[in-house]
This record gives C-alpha cells, structure tokens and sequence, in this order.
C-alpha cells in the first residue's frame, strides 16, 4: 500500500496545528492528497443542567451562540489549512461536517490510506478525543496515527520502534506502516514477555516478521524483553526513549462489551501516556 490519500482531524485547539504539520509533512514526503476535516460539534457546557422554566425554549439561544462560535473557529481552521496548501503546494481539500465528531471522523477515514488525530489531554480543550480514537480505530477499518497532546515532532518515522506480540493487529499495524517503514532509517521489532513456539512469537521472537519486513527493504532489528514489575505499556515507552523512536506501531486491542468497545491495558496505557507519535491498527 502506498500513502496517497491522508485525511487529518483538525479542531479548535492549539494542538490542531501541530497535526496539521506532521499530516503536511507525510502529504509532501509521499506526493499524497490531505483532506482536513473540522467537525462542527455543539457540546453544552460542562456542568450545564438544561432545566429552563420556559420548557427548554431558552436552549435555543445558547445553541445558536455555540453554533455561530464553532463556524468562527472552523472558518480560522479552514484558512490556516488553505494557506498552509498553498504555501507548501501540496493536493488538498477542506471538509467541514456538523455532527457527532467521533461519527463524523470515522466515516470519511473509511475513505482514506491514514488518519490523523490527536491524544486526549485530559486538562485540555478537547475532552472527547479519547472518544474519537477509540471510534475511529475500531469503526473505520483503516490505520490511525495519533499525536500526543505534548511536544514538537521536527521528524516522523526515521527511527520506528514495532511493539509486537504477534496477533493479527500487530500483524495488521506493522503492514499498514510498510510505506513509512521503507523510509525509516532505522526499525526495531520489539516483543515484550515474548511466547515461544509455533503458537506463539515462534522460536526466535520477533525474528520472522523482521525477516519479513528486511525483503521488503527495510533496515530492521530484532529485540525482546521481561517486563517484570513494569506493565508492558511502560516498557514499549521507555523502549521508544531509549533508541530515541519518533514513531512507535503496535496494535491497537479491545472486545466488544454491551454495544461499547474496551481497550486492552496496553492499548489504554499507551493512548494515555504516549510521548510519540503511534500508528495503531485493529
């Protein structure tokens, strides 16, 4: 697969231009179209109550100010994008969507090579993020790269740290990432509490799909670990610190509980406390 089609999920925070770098970048790096999308999404006030004396009549105009305030915002959002098209003059297109934006984003990812969204800072101005993440890995089918709500990232994908445990989303991730792979100057196949055997990371962890990805061109090492005390999610971070990754792949893992998807504990731990960049695959 080749990345010719990048869709990035832009909004009202500050952090929504750093996004929009990193998907300028990878549009510019593989010749590919972006699409920026912005979701108009009215969301009452935290610790609004919507009990009027009038029987509700008096929301009308609070929606109507938070609808005129996010168009503003989406309107700043699609100049900054065009502007930014231009300049760097790369194949571009702006969407703007009024909806539910986990829905939204999901939907036309579908129609996509990758998406680009970003970490959920729990202190921020975007509260639902995790909500979006979360729809748009395990409903539009295709791979999503997610930026921490912290740091600059001046390179993408030169170093890569592969967290993989050898499941058919780890297997998922790491072939979605083939197009970045094979510009990376350096790879890791990582596997953390590794199983041996046929049903397992086989007899040499980790070593068969670096053997896999090395006839695809890619320079690409083998490593393993125990994690001991330390949760796996942990490990894979402080991996990624130490071989100074700007890109970690892995698998993104849940199960389907009464209508709602949960997370794996790996998954969640990563999505919480990243420090890079994360394309994750279900």
């Amino acid at each position: 697969m080749q990345l010719k089609d990048i869709l990035v999920h832009l909004d009202a925070s500050e952090r929504s231009d750093v996004r929009l770098r990193l998907a300028v970048d990878l549009a510019r790096r593989h010749e590919a179209h972006l699409t920026g999308l912005y979701v108009v999404d009215l969301v009452l006030p935290v610790g609004f109550g919507g009990s009027f004396g009038d029987g509700g009549a008096g929301i009308g105009p609070i929606l109507d100010r938070l609808r005129e305030e996010a168009l503003a915002g989406a309107a700043t959002a699609e100049a900054r994008f065009r502007d930014t098209m231009r300049r760097e003059g790369i194949s571009g297109e702006w969407r703007a969507a009024e909806g539910i934006t986990a829905e939204l984003v999901a939907l036309h990812g579908r129609y996509a090579d990758l998406v680009v969204v970003g970490q959920e800072d729990p202190e921020g101005e975007q509260p639902a993020a995790g909500v979006i993440i979360e729809r748009v890995l395990f409903s539009s089918g295709r791979p999503v790269l997610i930026v921490p709500f912290a740091g600059r990232f001046e390179t993408l994908g030169r170093r890569v740290l592969i967290g993989w445990n050898a499941s058919r989303e780890s297997t998922r991730a790491v072939h979605d990432a083939l197009p970045l792979l094979a510009r990376a100057e350096a790879a890791t196949v990582f596997s953390v509490n590794p199983r041996r055997g046929p049903d397992g990371h086989g007899e040499v962890p980790g070593a068969d799909i670096a053997l896999h990805l090395a006839r695809h061109g890619i320079k690409v090492e083998a490593a393993q670990t125990v994690s001991g005390e330390v949760g796996e999610g942990d490990v894979l971070l402080n991996q990624a610190a130490d071989m100074a990754a700007d890109l970690l792949v892995m698998g993104a893992y849940g199960h389907s509980r009464m209508r709602e998807f949960v997370m794996g504990g790996v998954t969640r731990t990563i999505l919480q406390r990243m420090t890079v960049p994360v394309l994750m695959s279900h």
